[in-house]
């Protein structure tokens, strides 16, 4: 499973593998389904959680790329669509409460020390403090995003090649980092 698959990697934590092996399905299925687009789960506190990460760490790639709709950067790569992006959390649960709708409330077990669950606990913190925090935040981004707070994306994106093993997008030479997960380590 991811953990082993992890522990042999020598990665510290199984979020990379996992979210590697996500990715790569579901693209995967949606290319070889037709699908113009994959539309995800996140949630407000998903996205503030990531947000802040980024911010923290001054990740400009990825907060340019943080939006509801992720364009596809290749004819084999699938849109992504967040539409439940300015939903906090509760609200959606109880959504599936109110109509009977059975979903997972516990955390991912190997998740216990993410940084992300970390960074949802201390904007729930300021949430209770101050009402509206999370979606201001939210919405005060991708207002300054529009307006040009990271200027245009530099010209030096990465050009992908096709996997030589899966034919999925990659900017590797050879075999993607899903077909190197399964790779002999020498």
């Amino acid at each position: 499973g991811i953990p082993a698959l992890s522990r042999e990697r020598r990665r510290k934590r199984p979020c990379s593998v996992c979210g590697l092996v996500k990715r790569h399905i579901m693209n995967r299925a949606a290319y070889e389904g037709g699908y113009g687009a994959i539309a995800t789960g996140h949630n407000l506190d998903d996205e503030v959680a990531v947000l802040l990460q980024n911010t923290l760490h001054w990740q400009a790639g990825y907060l340019r790329r943080q939006a509801p709709v992720l364009p596809a950067s290749h004819p084999r790569l699938a849109r992504k669509v967040k539409p439940l992006c300015h939903l906090y959390e509760r609200e959606m649960a109880a959504y599936a409460l109110v109509r009977g709708i059975d979903y997972i409330e516990d955390e991912c077990p190997y998740a216990s020390k993410a940084t992300t669950l970390f960074y949802k606990e201390l904007l729930s913190r300021l949430e209770a403090r101050s009402p509206g925090a999370k979606m201001q935040f939210y919405v005060h981004f991708m207002r300054a995003k529009e307006q040009g707070l990271f200027g245009e994306a530099p010209d030096a994106v990465e050009a992908l090649t096709d996997c030589t093993r899966c034919g999925q997008p990659t900017s590797a030479d050879g075999l993607c980092a899903f077909c190197r997960l399964w790779e002999p380590r020498g």
